[in-house]
Order: C-alpha cells, then structure tokens, then sequence
C-alpha cells in the first residue's frame, strides 16, 4: 500500500449531514515494538497485524499479545484458511508468501510469489490464497494444499487490492492506471479494465454481494461501481490520504480509512444507487488502513505518533515506541 506525507487537514464534504453514526475510539492498544505497518485482519478472537518484521497477534478484545511471527521482512497482509487452519503472510521485500499454523503460529512453509506482493487473501472460489505483486504487476495465485505457485496472472499495472464475487470473478485495483481489472479465475485471464471515472490512484476495494457494488477508496474519493457492468454508479468525497476500507454487511455502511487526515468517512449504502456520508470520525495522524470485525462490528486501525515540525516535502518520522492500534466502536 502506498505511504503518505502525514499533514493536519481539516474538511469539510459536500452530502455530509449533521448525522452522528455513533462511532469513536473506544481503546488504544500499544504495541512497543519498532517498524512500520500496513494491512491489519481479524481472524476469530485475534488481531493480525503487520509491523515491519514481524506479525504481532492480539487479543481483539482486550490488546494482550498472544504471539508474533518472525522474520516477515516488508510484511504487506495476512490471509487465513479455516478449512487447513492455516494463515499466510505477504513479505513484500522478501517475494514470497510465508504459510503458518493458526494454533502454534509455526512456520510451516514459504512460497515463491511475484515481485513485492502486497495485498493477500483467500479466493473461495477457487481456494487459492492470491497477492497482489506491485511491481511485477500480476497476481501470484497458491494452491494451499500444496503451497506451489499455482498461476501468475497479468493484469497490466499495479495491483493494490482484490476482492471476489464468490462466483469465480476477481476485482482488482490498479493503482497506477485508475481503473479496476476484471479478472475470469476459470480461465485465469484479465477479460477487461474499468475506469474509474476521475478516481485516482485506487488503494482500498470492498464489495457487496447484495447490491453487486464495488467501492474503491481513491484519493480523496470512494468511487462505486456496478460489478456486473463496470459503470460508476457514484462518487462520494471522502478524507485524505484514504488506503483502506471496509465495509459492515450487516449495517450496509462503508468505511474509509482516511490516513492524512485522521478520520473515518462513514457512508451509507442506502440502496444499490444511493449513498450518503453520514459522518467524519475523528481517528488519528497515520490511521490509513482498516480493517472490520464483522461479528461484533468494531474496526481496528494501526497507526502511531509522528514528530512534529517536519519540513515541507519530507516523511514525518515515526516516534519510536509508539506504535498504536485503535480501536473503533459504537
């Protein structure tokens, strides 16, 4: 996923209402290790999250750590199949995907993939584990029965994120270009590319089955497709510095992740064509990626203290020690 120049923001978005949705930090939980991050997952009652080298594993309730995973250099994502228990890990500068057991958190294997893989997940169509490979701009598809490269597929630029339909079709961000390639996981072949209509440089995708909407977290945009067609149904102004999103089935309410800000854009699906923010959440400097925790509805975001006072056009530095988790509820 891509990093930003982290600067306070204040704004203000056309269809925001004076709506409240409820949600706000409710814990912090401190991870004192150093390195930077990126993806974060749920998995059950645990907290998956990247840092640096390292996998640290949370209780999602209450923040105690029950565990790391070594030696993940550039860890991007972490993926999870029930039916092998089994969870997989996306090392981006090491090229390769590490497979651990979900009990004991052992290594048990590591798979060559693309060049940086980046975004991983479990595709249960096809019961592959995919990554997302950002610079040699395809798709590492692993059969996890055997931990073997199973496919590569092209898609013609950066890929950041994927997501599925369930039915054999594959979603996927291209960053670089500003569209979303279709991908036919019968065939293993890229069919088509969607534009996204003056969305730049996709990074989050969610979809929903219900209404058949893919929503894309753009640069200060959250572009929504029609999945059967690719036509952009909407576009609705978000924060800056999106990197993620989620979305609550249940609720029918889309999250994005709006790191240079600080904020979570709170948006209403209504119905398969009408949306509406219904608020800005207050989070904090750095809090770019997201992910939901579905069965009891609170989000998690990853993010730290920056020092202050950093020239114009340079990285704020990450203080030491002051990696953080939030954690985002009703």
């Amino acid at each position: 996923m891509r990093k930003y120049l982290f600067v306070i923001a204040v704004l203000f978005f056309a269809g925001q209402t004076n709506a409240q949705s409820g949600y706000k930090i409710v814990n912090t939980f401190h991870i004192k290790s150093g390195g930077g991050w990126d993806y974060i997952a749920v998995h059950v009652e645990r907290l998956y999250v990247s840092h640096g080298t390292q996998v640290n594993i949370l209780d999602k309730k209450t923040g105690v750590s029950l565990g790391v995973i070594p030696g993940t250099t550039g860890i991007h994502g972490i993926a999870f199949d029930d039916a092998l228990g089994r969870g997989y890990t996306s090392n981006g500068r090491l090229n390769n995907v590490f497979v651990f057991d979900l009990e004991t958190n052992k290594i048990l294997d590591s798979v060559k993939t693309g060049t940086n893989p980046d975004a991983i997940m479990f595709e249960p169509f096809s019961k592959m584990i995919i990554t997302c490979n950002g610079r040699s701009n395809d798709l590492s598809l692993i059969d996890p029965q055997t931990n073997k490269l199973a496919a590569t597929i092209a898609v013609g630029g950066k890929p950041e994120t994927a997501v599925s339909d369930g039915n054999g079709k594959l979603f996927v961000n291209i960053e670089d270009k500003n569209e979303i390639a279709l991908v036919d996981l019968k065939t293993m072949k890229m069919i088509s590319t969607w534009p996204l209509d003056g969305g730049e440089e996709p990074t989050g995708l969610v979809y929903d089955a219900t209404s058949k909407r893919l929503f894309a977290g753009c640069d200060k945009l959250l572009v929504i497709l029609d999945a059967t067609s690719g036509n952009v149904v909407s576009k609705i102004p978000i924060g800056e510095g999106c990197d993620g999103v989620a979305f609550d089935n249940a609720s029918k309410t889309i999250f994005t992740a709006n790191g240079q800000e600080g904020t979570i854009t709170v948006i209403k699906e209504k119905s398969a064509n009408d949306f509406s923010v219904v608020e800005n959440v207050p989070t904090k400097k750095g809090a770019r990626t997201i992910t939901i925790d579905e069965s009891t509805h609170t989000l998690y975001l990853p993010t730290a203290e920056f020092e202050a006072n950093t020239p114009k056009g340079q990285w704020p530095k990450m203080i030491p020690g002051t990696f953080m988790v939030l954690v985002v509820s009703k």
